[in-house]
C-alpha cells in the first residue's frame, strides 16, 4: 500500500480493496494541478470524489451509471452543492476515460441540476462597523480587505508588501486571484502604509510564509454574527460599489469575476430604489 493510500485508509476507514480509489484520485489531481487549477478548487473536487469513494467503495472503474445515479439521489444537497458534486464526478470519470481506465464514463448520464442563483447577501452596515470596532489589528485588516476592497479570503492570505503599487493618493494592490489570475485594485493610503510596513506578507504563517485561506475565514467568521462570513463582506463591497455609479462591469473587474452574471449575484439592489419604482407605477 502506498503512503497516499495508507493516509486515505486512515481518513476514510475503508477496506484495502478500495485503495484503488486513492491511486486514481491522486493521479487525477496531478492533471488538475498541471492544468493550473487553484489549490482551493482542487481540494474541493478531491473532497467530492473522496465522499463518493467512501460510499461506493470497490473499484472506481466498475461503478455503473445506476450506482452513481443512486449515490447522487440519496443525498439531500442544496442545488449548488449537488451541481458541484456532479461536476467533480463528471470531471473525474472523463479523466478516467482519457487515461484508458474505462471506455465510457458512468457520470455522462447524471441529470443536469437546475440551480436557482443565490441571492446577494451583503453584510449589513451595522455589523460591518461593529466588526471593525471589535476586531484586533490583524483581523480588522482582513475585514477591510474583504469589505472595502472585495478580496476573497485566499487573496487576503497572500497580501504582500511587493504587491503595493503607486504613490500616496494613487496606491493600488496587485491581487493574486483564482486560477493564477491577477488584478489591480485601488486601496486607501492608510491600508497601503500598513502593507508596506509589513516588509513581507501582511499575515505571516506556515503556508509558504503566509496564513491559509481557511485561517482567514475562521478568524473573520468568529468575529461576525452567526452565518455571516468573509464572503458576505465581498457582497457588501459589490453592493456598495455598484450603488455609486451603477457600473456593473467595473465592479466585475474589481471583484475578479470572469462573468458579469456572477457579479450580478453579489449586488443587492437598494430597497428604496425598488420602492420608488413601485410607488411611481401605482401613483
Amino acid at each position: 500500500m502506498t503512503s497516499a493510500s495508507a493516509v486515505a485508509a486512515r481518513r476514510w476507514g475503508m477496506a484495502y480493496t478500495t485503495m484503488t480509489w486513492a491511486a486514481a484520485v491522486a493521479a487525477w489531481l496531478v492533471t488538475l494541478r498541471a492544468a493550473g487549477h487553484p489549490e482551493t478548487t482542487i481540494r474541493t473536487k478531491r473532497q467530492h470524489v473522496e465522499q463518493a469513494a467512501h460510499e461506493l467503495r470497490g473499484d472506481p472503474w466498475s461503478v455503473t451509471p445506476d450506482r452513481l445515479l443512486g449515490y447522487m439521489a440519496r443525498h439531500e444537497w442544496m442545488p449548488e452543492t449537488r451541481h458541484a458534486h456532479r461536476t467533480s464526478l463528471r470531471g473525474f470519470y472523463a479523466w478516467g476515460v482519457r487515461a484508458g481506465h474505462l471506455e465510457t464514463s458512468p457520470a455522462d448520464d447524471l441529470p443536469p441540476v437546475r440551480r436557482t442563483p443565490p441571492r446577494p447577501r451583503p453584510l449589513p452596515e451595522g455589523m460591518f462597523r461593529a466588526a471593525l470596532e471589535q476586531a484586533g489589528p490583524k483581523v480588522r485588516l482582513m475585514v477591510l480587505l474583504a469589505g472595502d476592497n472585495g478580496l476573497r479570503r485566499a487573496e487576503i492570505a497572500v497580501v504582500h508588501t511587493l504587491d503595493v503599487l503607486g504613490d500616496p493618493g494613487r496606491y493600488s494592490l496587485v491581487v493574486h486571484g483564482k486560477g493564477g489570475k491577477e488584478r489591480v485594485v485601488p486601496i486607501a493610503d492608510t491600508l497601503a502604509r500598513v502593507i508596506l510596513a509589513a516588509r513581507g506578507y501582511l499575515f505571516p504563517g506556515q503556508i509558504s510564509g503566509h496564513v491559509s485561506p481557511a485561517h482567514v475565514g475562521k478568524l473573520v467568521s468568529a468575529l461576525l454574527p452567526d452565518h455571516w462570513t468573509t464572503h458576505t463582506l465581498r457582497h457588501r463591497f459589490a453592493t456598495r460599489a455598484y450603488a455609486i455609479d451603477h457600473d456593473l462591469f467595473t465592479v466585475q473587474e474589481l471583484l475578479g469575476h470572469a462573468s458579469a452574471d456572477t457579479t450580478r449575484r453579489y449586488v443587492a439592489l437598494p430597497d428604496d430604489a425598488k420602492r420608488r419604482l413601485v410607488a411611481a407605477i401605482a401613483a
